[in-house]
């Protein structure tokens, strides 16, 4: 056999699990949709502004029930709309972005590792990111974070293909085309060129090892035009936002404008006001679990990569330092949450590849995946158990959440802990993939079903339907989330998302202290203590999203309202196609 025939046959030596770990990854990925509704937190909001887009033809300025949402820009509700226009079906438009998001995601990763090392390393890198828990709990949610991962993950890529691959300018103004696209999806789709910075380090410390195949131009115009084109990409949104604000001379979009260019951004990032967490909170309570399996393997990964910079390996040393930076970012920053370092988790997938060959065969390593896997499965099993045999706690929680899942956990438990005898016969690190696939397998399908009247206002409704029928009727809300406009099949009226509760209250007393009939509101039964409305007249429609809510007709006004009286804006939505 010829040199080129075995350059091909080596080329070619894992083309069948190249398609079959993508064939994984889609059913991974795409099981479930279609069987549950938008669930809380971010889902119903990002859901309900989509769907008015498509209702009203208004697509600019994001809005839920009339009133303006000023936290994120439209890109991610744009592609939920544009799929729920195209198949008329909440249920499947709303989770298809991140699906697509992520999978484009995997296939960045194979592919840049494919061109850093080979196709061995590529299908490691792949699996290890597909396999991580945060990641494929991003990718079935209909969150922006898996969106702008995905948007980070282009500029990673395209730097590094830059850097490390081939010299083309292309790659490096693709890299800054998405992270404008990112910024205007989430404000931290910039964070790849941070990259910059161990780039230009490992240039001077390392100048051999710059591994590019064509030097680039000493004239310093084409690195700044990367910036040119951010900014041209972030001006997609941006530009016609500002004149058409300036044009309404609306004070409404004046808000909107301020709120997302500053409070949503600036603001959110230097002076948090929710998410308090310390500043080792990503450390300590997010990597070791949500990044499993990587997060066990890092006590022997770290000396690998560490081995690696020594000798100034720009393939580890530049995704390294860049998720070092990531991290350090998302640190400073006193409002936390877990999802936020997301976009650092394909690039560590990336620089684990090379090394994890070896890391799996550790005995130690191997046994603490398992050892996890089994405390996991006992642990689902115990609790199904519990409830079988009536567990003072289980029937607390039962009779809170009206829900009784143990048959679920039992079987699914048991199902996991026959797979950490099985793996006991084998390879011990091969019951984390069995593992996963076992436990989101169960969960986007039985777990769906279980949770889908307990994640959703449903059965409040149903409830409300059946005391006041399907006669025409208005329904207002106090201190709601947007998942009570989603699935109302009544007209809707608010007094503002942000405004406090006690203006609400008052609010809603004025609107209902009218003459029309078919007025009714809908509050959580807390804030009817002490206010405008007599207790003994709310009646009960269930209990959903941690609150019993109470229904209040014309007859629990009391004779006056003790709370302020203020104008308050009321906003109206009457839904063209309800949730069902």
């Amino acid at each position: 056999m010829n040199q080129t025939s075995l350059a091909i046959k080596h080329k070619n030596k894992h083309p069948n699990y190249t398609f079959w770990l993508f064939v994984l990854a889609s059913v991974l990925i795409f099981i479930g949709i279609g069987l549950r509704d938008p669930w809380p937190a971010d889902e119903p909001r990002f859901t309900q502004v989509a769907k008015e887009m498509v209702e009203t033809g208004q697509w600019f300025f994001p809005a839920r029930a009339e009133e303006f949402y000023p936290d994120k820009p439209p890109v991610f509700m744009w592609t939920i709309a544009f799929f729920f226009a195209l198949f008329g079906s909440i249920k499947i438009a709303f989770l298809l972005p991140s699906a697509l998001c992520s999978l484009l995601t995997l296939f960045l990763v194979y592919d840049i590792s494919k061109r850093l090392w080979s196709t061995k390393e590529a299908l490691i890198a792949t699996s290890l990111l597909l396999l991580s828990f945060q990641f494929l709990l991003q990718a079935k949610s209909a969150q922006i974070d898996a969106m702008v991962c995905c948007w980070i993950t282009i500029g990673c890529y395209g730097l590094l293909r830059f850097f490390l691959v081939e010299r083309r300018w292309r790659w490096y103004y693709l890299a800054f085309f998405f992270m404008g696209i990112g910024v205007i999806t989430k404000g931290v789709g910039f964070l790849p060129v941070l990259m910059l910075i161990p780039y230009l380090i490992h240039r001077h410390f390392w100048p051999q090892r710059d591994i590019a195949k064509k030097q680039t131009k000493k004239s310093v115009l084409p690195w700044i035009m990367g910036a040119v084109v951010m900014l041209l990409a972030i001006s997609l949104w941006f530009i016609p936002m500002l004149i058409l604000v300036e044009n309404s001379h609306n004070t409404s979009l004046a808000l909107y404008r301020d709120n997302i260019l500053f409070r949503q951004t600036v603001t959110r990032y230097a002076d948090s006001w929710h998410h308090i967490k310390p500043f080792w909170y990503y450390l300590v309570e997010v990597i070791p679990l949500f990044w499993l399996p990587i997060s066990i393997a890092l006590p022997w990964l770290i000396p690998c990569w560490y081995r690696a910079i020594k000798k100034g390996d720009a393939r580890i040393y530049l995704p390294l330092v860049w998720i070092v930076l990531v991290l350090l970012f998302f640190s400073v920053s006193p409002g936390k949450r877990g999802v936020y370092i997301l976009p650092a988790l394909p690039m560590l997938a990336l620089i684990s590849a090379p090394y994890f060959d070896s890391v799996v065969n550790k005995k130690v390593f191997s046994w603490l995946l398992w050892g996890v896997v089994f405390l996991l499965s006992v642990g689902l099993l115990g609790f199904g158990f519990s409830g079988i045999v009536k567990a003072s706690f289980a029937l607390k929680l039962e009779e809170k959440f009206g829900l009784s899942p143990w048959m679920f956990f039992l079987v699914t438990g048991g199902l996991t802990c026959l797979v950490t005898v099985i793996t006991t016969r084998g390879k011990h690190w091969k019951v984390w993939p069995y593992f996963l696939c076992t436990l989101w397998g169960m969960y986007a399908t039985w777990g769906y079903t279980l949770l889908e009247d307990v994640k959703t206002p449903k059965s409040v409704f149903a409830n409300i339907e059946k005391e006041i029928g399907k006669h025409d009727a208005t329904i207002a809300l106090v201190d709601f989330s947007e998942q009570f406009i989603l699935f109302s099949p009544y007209p809707i009226t608010h007094f503002g998302y942000h405004t406090p509760v006690d203006q609400q209250l008052s609010a809603a007393y004025q609107w209902l202290d009218k003459t029309e009939k078919g007025r009714y509101i809908l509050v959580d039964e807390k804030h009817v203590r002490n206010s405008c409305f007599k207790k003994e007249m709310a009646t009960s429609v269930g209990y959903a999203h941690r609150a019993h809510w109470v229904l209040l007709s014309h007859e629990a006004l009391t004779e006056k309202c003790p709370l302020t009286k203020t104008a308050t804006e009321i906003f109206s939505y009457i839904p063209d196609r309800p949730v069902t």
